[in-house]
């Protein structure tokens, strides 16, 4: 899986820094940006100056974050249930690395001037799947689909054929990473992916906008009810059983 991920990660943050080729940039930045910041818009991080410097309490914030994830990893040792402890593990580890380190990267950069957004912004307060996706979860994923795909398929498909290609590059990407190394349960997050693009093609028809699906308390139920309900699409029981837990057993190892 690791395998797996980090040459994914890898060659398309290579295609990232391809875009931003004319952007001006020294060596000793476009380091940064391979090895220590883990966003896609090269551009920005070359260029443009910090939109909103970190204050105290982003710092304190971030730092909180990372603890927990750290706090919920080490829980997990102590569960027997493999499901259980399998799940406890994978959202310490997003804490750990998406909410919290990669934070206080962010904290870190625009701190010195770089703009280096968070890649989560609060995805719990999403109140339509278009925003969740688009505003809230993952940023870094999002420019590099909005650069790669929507944008391309939007100039010569229209905007729904664009959004729903953007999910299927999704899902192809998150079937790489999770059911190929698991051995099991394909298709998964593709179908986990595809029912969030109808999603988002559902609150913006007529009859989603009449029912508050794209905004609003009913439109926060949706996204977050969705999100709960399907989950479990995108990581299924192998990739659970036989890639988080070996890993688990691995860290425990490494802490005693």
């Amino acid at each position: 899986m690791w395998g797996i991920a980090i040459t994914m990660f890898a060659v398309l943050k290579g295609l990232s820094l391809h875009w931003a080729r004319g952007s001006p940039a020294s060596l000793g930045k476009r380091f940064a940006y391979l090895f220590l910041w883990a966003g896609m818009d090269a551009r920005s991080f070359f260029s443009v100056p910090a939109k909103h410097p970190p204050h105290r309490r982003e710092w304190i914030a971030a730092t909180i974050k990372t603890l927990v994830g750290v706090a919920l990893l080490l829980a997990s040792f102590r569960i027997g249930a493999p499901m259980l402890r399998g799940w406890i593990a994978m959202v310490g580890l997003i804490f750990t690395l998406h909410f919290g380190s990669f934070h206080l990267l962010s904290c870190f950069w625009r701190a010195r001037g770089i703009e280096a957004p968070p890649l989560m912004d609060r995805p719990l307060l999403a109140k339509s799947v278009s925003a969740f996706w688009g505003r809230h979860w993952n940023i870094a994923f999002r420019d590099l689909t909005h650069r790669m795909i929507f944008q391309p398929v939007l100039r010569r498909r229209g905007a729904r054929t664009a959004l729903m290609a953007g999910f299927v590059f999704s899902g192809a990407i998150h079937e790489l990473a999770i059911t190929v190394p698991a051995g099991g349960w394909y298709g998964g997050p593709m179908l986990f992916f595809l029912l969030q693009g109808f999603a988002a093609l559902a609150e913006r028809s007529k009859p989603g906008r009449s029912l508050g699906l794209g905004g609003g308390w009913r439109g926060w139920l949706f996204t977050q009810g969705l999100l709960l309900l399907t989950v479990p699409l995108l990581f299924p029981p192998p990739f659970v059983l036989r890639i988080i837990n070996p890993l688990l057993s691995f860290l425990h190892e490494l802490a005693i």
